[in-house]
């Protein structure tokens, strides 16, 4: 008689895991470490360098239980999420093909990889003057900056991705009478796609890196909860710095929240990577 495994919950399996206990601990030695030298001129009567300056993490907690209780402050959360999400989508859709058109066809890469090249090196943020003049609403320009955050990544990736694949596998699918659809569906897209997923990845942080900066210069587009980075910088100019702080562990949870989403879809869509 076979006996069934019966298989642990999802949370036993996940505290089960080593790498997650090694990065709570972590997390936990960092949290003591900075209370420590936040409070330790009121402790011991001298100031730890750049540390002594920074709210501690316990009124940090007690200000985010307080903030938490404001719908300004979910406003913030869902106004930044939806032009993050909205710029990265645009920028997705756009730039694969792009990438994917200039590493297949050496005449596309002729004309476009120039101006691609020298447009590239310029910062997002340089662009935002430019958006706000440009842009009918403040809400386009933020979304446009975002947008360009993470174009560029995810074109230098998929270029990158798809040139590196090996020309022997192309050849062996051609004397097999492979056309060039079967070339591309068979034997490109599959190779681009770790590239595409990392520079998917990438594109996210520096989307969020973008939109709230942009958010700070533009004065997020309203005054009512103008999105997280808004909130930052109002927080900044009233001299609420532990509020501050809130706003920034917020946009490090936003970012982590949505590159593990990408990394779980590249999860789902490369079977054949979770062999390794």
């Amino acid at each position: 008689m076979v006996e069934k495994t019966v298989k642990a919950p999802a949370i036993v399996r996940l505290f089960r895991d080593e790498t997650f206990r090694r990065g709570v601990v972590a997390i936990l030695v960092f949290l003591v470490l900075w209370e420590i030298g936040a409070q330790f001129k009121s402790w011991f009567g001298v100031m730890v360098p750049f540390i002594g300056k920074v709210a501690p993490p316990s009124a940090v907690v007690v200000r985010w239980l307080e903030v938490g209780q404001w719908a300004g402050y979910w406003e913030s959360w869902y106004l930044s999420t939806g032009r993050v999400f909205l710029g990265f989508v645009v920028a997705q859709v756009i730039g694969i093909p792009f990438g994917l058109a200039m590493a297949v066809n050496k005449y596309f890469r002729g004309m476009f990889f120039p101006p691609f090249e020298i447009l590239r090196p310029i910062p997002p943020l340089a662009w935002v003057p430019a958006s706000i003049i440009f842009w009918p609403t403040t809400e386009l320009s933020i979304m446009f900056v975002t947008f360009l955050g993470a174009f560029y990544t995810i074109v230098i990736n998929v270029l990158g991705g798809a040139r590196s694949i090996d020309i022997q596998y192309l050849r062996a699918a051609q004397s097999m009478g492979a056309s060039q659809w079967d070339l591309f569906r068979k034997i490109i897209l599959p190779g681009t796609l770790p590239s595409i997923f990392i520079g998917a990845a990438v594109g996210m942080g520096i989307t969020w890196e973008v939109v709230l900066a942009g958010e700070m210069i533009s004065g997020g587009g309203q005054q009512g909860g103008g999105g997280l980075g808004f909130f930052i910088w109002s927080s900044y100019m009233g001299g609420v710095m532990d509020q501050v702080i809130v706003g920034m562990i917020s946009i490090g949870l936003a970012g982590y929240i949505s590159s593990s989403l990408i990394r779980y879809v590249g999860y789902l869509a490369m079977p054949w990577r979770r062999m390794f």
